[in-house]
């Protein structure tokens, strides 16, 4: 048979099937590259073809991906897959496909994946989410407000006690969670199972307090074994969430920890620490964009999605994101997206007015550094929440909640830094 080559992954007027998955690129070619040589070397070196002309004996199964569309001015590039070319419900194999060593072949300076269109197959060979945007009204009953949650601060370095005060504080002060922060797991000054029993102690107090759900974003991060052993701890102790950094842990341990939280009737709370590390480069990585649709297929309830350039973090399509992860997937829950990264009370309203309510909103600092203190700081966000929700001027509102009146002397409407 005739020798395979990079031009036959390379097919402009090709039409792709139904059941492709197909991905579009960005990519900077090599200096000696253009960008149709370019392409047909991410489709080959994605798919089933080598550096080397082939000489292959014998029937073999096509599993070729095709370059199908190139877009110059944009610099981008389309390439679809074949369904044969997946193991169906394994990300990590999928990833190894598109997102593999094409990051780092030097037939082009940068490449990077912007966009998935996930076919009906692959797609619902995932669970999703179990409960995605219906968290607000099947844990919290929140009606259209957000649900809003925060970290205690300093990050890492409170005792079990002072991690508890904080949250006991924050909830009591009107906020729905009280969430870890992503290198807080089980370290000598505050033990996972001390910090899981007692801050549970203190939601239920909470709640007999206020007549309000609270719950608990434990972060039960670890290698896989030590994962599940968590998740059935905070299943045991009545918890209803557990939270993951997916990104670090990896998603096919995030596979393995959706199965058991699907046992206990568990939420999950996407971290999504180090993302950075793969779209904050424009143009190389992976989007975060498609970092969100993995989050979603593998099954995660709730996922950080940014501020809509409102705090103290990198701009990126937030409204977009969000759009993506509560749209129609063949009949697969959404994802609740989380905006947090210096938020606080006086941002509310311009999120609110970017994104919507259909989201959950999350204040470290923009908490706990209220000058009063903690509980005052949890209603002014609480304040805040409710008033965007309803349409009311924020200004109005602190006339009737001194804790709001005074996050908004101290910090105004202003983005920090």
């Amino acid at each position: 048979m005739p020798g395979i080559t990079y031009e036959d992954f390379l097919d402009l007027a090709y039409d792709p099937a139904a059941d492709e998955l197909v991905c579009e690129f960005a990519i900077e070619p090599a200096t000696d590259m253009d960008m149709e040589a370019a392409a047909s070397r991410v489709a080959s070196e994605s798919s089933n073809g080598t550096w080397a002309e082939l000489q292959v004996e014998g029937s073999i199964t096509d599993l070729s991906a095709t370059a199908c569309a190139i877009d110059e001015e944009r610099g981008r590039i389309t390439v679809a897959y074949p369904d044969e070319l997946f193991e169906h419900g394994n990300m990590a194999q999928v990833l190894s496909c598109i997102a593999g060593n094409i990051m780092g072949m030097k037939a082009v300076e940068r490449i990077r994946l912007l966009d998935c269109d996930w076919p009906e197959p692959l797609a619902t060979s995932f669970p999703g989410p179990q409960f995605g945007t219906n968290v607000r009204q099947d844990i919290f009953d929140a009606g259209d407000r957000p649900i809003t949650a925060t970290v205690p601060k300093p990050k890492v370095g409170l005792s079990t006690e002072q991690h508890v005060t904080v949250g006991e504080e924050a909830w009591t002060g009107g906020l729905d969670l009280l969430k870890d922060d992503e290198n807080l797991t089980d370290q000598e000054f505050n033990p996972f199972a001390d910090r899981l029993t007692e801050s549970l102690a203190a939601r239920d107090r909470a709640e007999e307090e206020t007549g309000e759900t609270k719950s608990y974003l434990v972060n039960v991060t670890a290698d896989t074994r030590r994962m599940l052993e968590r998740v059935d701890m905070a299943a045991e102790h009545g918890c209803e969430y557990v939270m993951v950094d997916v990104i670090t842990t990896g998603w096919a341990a995030v596979q393995r920890v959706r199965e058991r939280c699907e046992k206990h009737g568990l939420a999950i709370h996407a971290h999504r620490a180090m993302h950075a590390a793969f779209d904050r480069i424009p143009t190389h990585g992976v989007s975060m964009r498609v970092l969100a649709q993995i989050g979603r297929l593998c099954g995660v309830d709730q996922l950080h999605t940014g501020t809509a350039d409102l705090g103290k973090l990198e701009n990126e399509d937030t409204v977009g994101i969000n759009e993506w992860l509560y749209s129609d997937l063949y009949g697969m829950n959404d994802v609740l997206p989380m905006a947090s990264g210096g938020l606080h009370p006086g941002l509310v309203p311009e999120l609110v007015d970017r994104v919507g309510t259909n989201i959950g909103v999350q204040a470290g600092g923009g908490v706990h550094g209220h000058p009063d203190g903690t509980h005052a700081g949890a209603k002014a966000l609480r304040a805040a929440v409710d008033a965007a929700t309803a349409g009311q001027d924020i200004h109005e509102k602190a006339k009737a909640v001194p804790e709001l009146a005074t996050a908004l002397e101290k910090w105004g409407t202003e983005t920090p830094r």
